[in-house]
């Protein structure tokens, strides 16, 4: 009950790439160092989450500098050598995205080696974040399919495929991140829940979506700035999702204006109740957490809510992501604590 979580990237060592930076640059710039340093942090943030006391670990994306592209970078069909920079978000901020050439393809899988090696190193249950088709649709420049939505299902065969591997290499969770669900309404109740359906068709392991609104960076700061004393979006898609396949659903409640009680819209599915702001260096205290914990309690049963972060946490310092999770694990015990003397 109350088992814990995060919702993927945890801050990458200052030998692998610069602290508290977004999409930072490799430090050791490629081949068998690079990848050695890849696997020493994963290793070393399964350690962390686990002395931490979270229930549900992830390799802490520590083999990607951005999580859309760190899936990308492989596909046969897109041009990263020449970016189109274009308007993400529904135009929120300007983005120098890979262009869409030609028929989308893997050449293998992507992120199976990563998970195997992350599955060898904890006995906890595992989790491992993809992009969801709507936010890859969102991300690149397509110029040669012509429609977001045919896109979206040729994006979502291929996380379909990285999933199944994923699954085959032990991993217990797969997550998809689809931040772009809380700007696109009209589209995810279309082709963006088609696509989602598309992604965890035939998987057998437990299947989340992520959405969120976002990094604390300026351009997220000043779009949630004019959404208004309560950010009420999920009210479109709550709904859709509880009628689809997905098993959970993941998104941000500490520090957020969106009402706690749209959580109810859900239906049976898992909620991953973000209890930790990832968009600020302040250190949550366990009683903090717990409140936020106790807040969804009125509207989700326990067995079915996941302490979560509200989103990644790779821009933060890793001494202050430490103390985060640790806030979280005890915060989810004094609830579980409190639910075992009733």
């Amino acid at each position: 009950m109350l088992e814990t979580t995060i919702a993927g990237s945890l801050p990458k060592p200052a030998w692998l790439a610069e602290p508290e930076t977004l999409w930072a640059a490799w430090k050791p710039e490629r081949g068998d160092a690079l990848a050695e340093a890849q696997r020493d942090a994963m290793r070393l943030v399964l350690m962390e989450q686990e002395d931490a006391g979270i229930d549900i670990v992830t390799e802490g994306e520590q083999s990607r500098q951005h999580f859309v592209h760190g899936f990308l970078e492989t596909l046969t069909g897109l041009d990263f050598d020449n970016p189109k920079r274009i308007g993400i978000r529904d135009g929120r901020y300007q983005a120098d995205c890979p262009r869409v050439i030609g028929a989308i393809a893997r050449t293998g899988p992507v992120h199976a080696a990563e998970a195997r090696f992350a599955r060898a190193h904890t006995t906890r249950k595992l989790k491992f974040t993809l992009p969801g088709p709507m936010t890859i649709v969102d991300t690149v420049a397509d110029e040669h399919y012509g429609d977001r939505a045919t896109l979206a299902m040729a994006f979502a065969a291929l996380l379909n495929d990285e999933a199944r591997d994923l699954e085959a290499a032990g991993v217990d969770v797969i997550q998809f991140d689809e931040p772009a669900y809380n700007v696109y309404m009209d589209d995810v109740k279309t082709w963006g829940i088609a696509s989602l359906e598309r992604a965890i068709l035939g998987l057998g392991c437990t299947t989340a979506i992520h959405i969120c609104y976002g990094y604390g960076i300026d351009a997220n700061r000043d779009w949630k700035a004019g959404l208004g004393r309560e950010w009420r979006q999920y009210e479109d898609i709550f709904p859709v999702l509880a009628a689809s396949g997905i098993d959970q659903v993941s998104l941000e409640c500490r520090n957020s204006r969106v009402p706690m009680s749209l959580i109810g819209l859900l239906g049976d599915k898992d909620v991953l109740v973000g209890a930790i702001d990832v968009a600020s260096a302040e250190i949550e205290t366990p009683e903090q957490v717990a409140a936020v914990i106790r807040e969804a309690l009125e509207f989700v049963p326990a067995d079915r809510i996941q302490p979560c972060t509200n989103c990644g946490m790779v821009p933060l310092g890793r001494d202050v992501a430490r103390a985060k999770l640790q806030a979280l694990a005890a915060g989810a015990a004094i609830v579980r604590a409190e639910l075992a003397r009733r």
